[in-house]
């Protein structure tokens, strides 16, 4: 079972927006095992837009299209929809109802203009719109189907998640599609791809692996396709436990969701330990990564974006005289950082970060991309020194990843 999902409006081919839509639709679909074959974007352009869903018809089960379904004159889908179905527009009196009550309820004007937004093909069935106006649309031709959204992202979901998804769970005799993601760090995509060859090799056939790669992991992805869900989960599972063999010592976490931040704070929890961050070249990048996971109050005690020396200095009690011996990028300077955002906070762990993330080497002589990461401990505090390159963006991340692999090693040791 195959879908296209169809996105339109300008606004997203002059990148004026981000096109969320489709990446919440292609997951939705994928868990109720309706593969996504191709995502199109296209203008609000009748020509185009007639074009792309014939085409789109002829490869796939089920085309979903989302935008244009808006009161005026540039929203032109559902128009452009009944003549594509050789239909008429026809008034559907409980949209307008709908619509009038929504608009009594915050003393809001009702318009002929708003009027017009019940009218929908009479081929299709209406998918009624809680949340919004405009009412999704439900076509079936030659056992195919075309369903057209509104582009409002909150509008979309709802009716995806309320009227779409059930009703092709009903119309349709689904597969199996189980995805499990095991998530690496430390180890670049070609030395994992090398390590773990054989076993790749041998995977079934119905099984597939796909690398995902960013600065500092690698996401490995296993996807299974059947009409037997216990057959898949006990093959994903099998091979899981293979590769846990092979790959242990650089397995971070298991899924989408379990990033090495949420790790992170779970081995903080577990051991009932603290943690601060004092941050200069990754400029609150860490910290940012940290809390972004419900319940770090528990465990992240505070951070200090030390980006000028005088902070170092008077927040972190840097020695003005380390810097001046050894600059602020060094491995002393990020040291005496770790040790200074552990003491002003009283945590069990720190992070500390100095480099120079670049276009420029600012006052230092130390080459553009050089990084010292310092974590201190209760026991004392080491850095490690890296060069990440170019660019600028790039440094950032890759300082940030490395940083909390290096944290997550540590806590592991105790």
């Amino acid at each position: 079972m195959q879908a296209e999902i169809i996105t339109i409006g300008d606004e997203i081919l002059i990148g004026q927006i981000l096109d969320s839509n489709s990446k919440f639709i292609a997951t939705e679909l994928n868990k109720i095992g309706v593969s996504v074959y191709q995502i199109t974007s296209v203008q609000d352009d009748k020509e185009h837009i007639l074009a792309t869903l014939k085409n789109a018809q002829s490869n796939v089960d089920i085309v979903i299209l989302t935008g244009g379904l808006g009161p005026t004159k540039d929203d032109i889908t559902k128009l452009t929809l009944a003549e594509y179905f050789n239909d008429t527009l026809k008034l559907n009196n409980n949209v307008v109802e709908h619509i009038k009550a929504m608009f009594a309820k915050i003393n809001y004007p009702f318009t002929e203009v708003n009027k017009n937004q019940g009218l929908v093909p009479s081929l299709c069935t209406p998918l009624f719109n809680t949340v919004g106006t405009a009412p999704g649309m439900w076509f079936e031709t030659n056992k195919k189907v075309v369903i057209s959204l509104p582009g409002v992202p909150f509008e979309m979901k709802t009716l995806m998640s309320l009227s779409v998804l059930p009703k092709i769970k009903e119309t349709f005799n689904l597969p199996y599609i189980l995805h499990k993601t095991i998530l690496t760090y430390g180890m670049g995509e070609s030395m994992v791809a090398a390590r773990i060859e054989d076993w790749e090799d041998n995977l079934p056939k119905f099984i597939k692996l796909a690398y995902l790669p960013s600065f500092g992991n690698v996401r490995l992805r296993l996807s299974a396709k059947g009409t037997n869900k216990e057959v898949l989960e006990s093959a994903i599972k099998n091979e899981v436990e293979k590769l846990s063999v092979i790959i242990s010592d650089i397995i971070v976490g298991f899924d989408e969701g379990e990033t090495i931040e949420v790790v992170i704070g779970e081995l903080l929890k577990e051991k009932n330990k603290t943690l601060a961050i004092a941050e200069s070249c990754t400029g609150g990048s860490i910290c940012k990564r940290i809390t972004a996971i419900p319940g770090a109050s528990n465990y992240f005690i505070g951070g200090v974006i030390a980006y000028n020396s005088s902070i170092k200095i008077n927040e972190l009690g840097v020695d003005k005289q380390l810097i001046d011996e050894f600059s602020v990028v060094s491995s002393q300077v990020a040291e005496a950082m770790a040790q200074g955002i552990q003491q002003k906070y009283q945590t069990n762990y720190a992070i500390a970060t100095t480099g120079n993330a670049g276009p420029t080497t600012d006052d230092t002589d130390t080459s553009v991309g050089t990084v010292f990461i310092a974590i201190a401990t209760a026991s004392g505090v080491y850095s490690e020194e890296f060069f990440f390159g170019k660019p600028r963006e790039k440094v950032i991340e890759r300082a940030t990843n490395k940083a909390l692999e290096m944290i997550r090693k540590e806590i592991l040791k105790n």
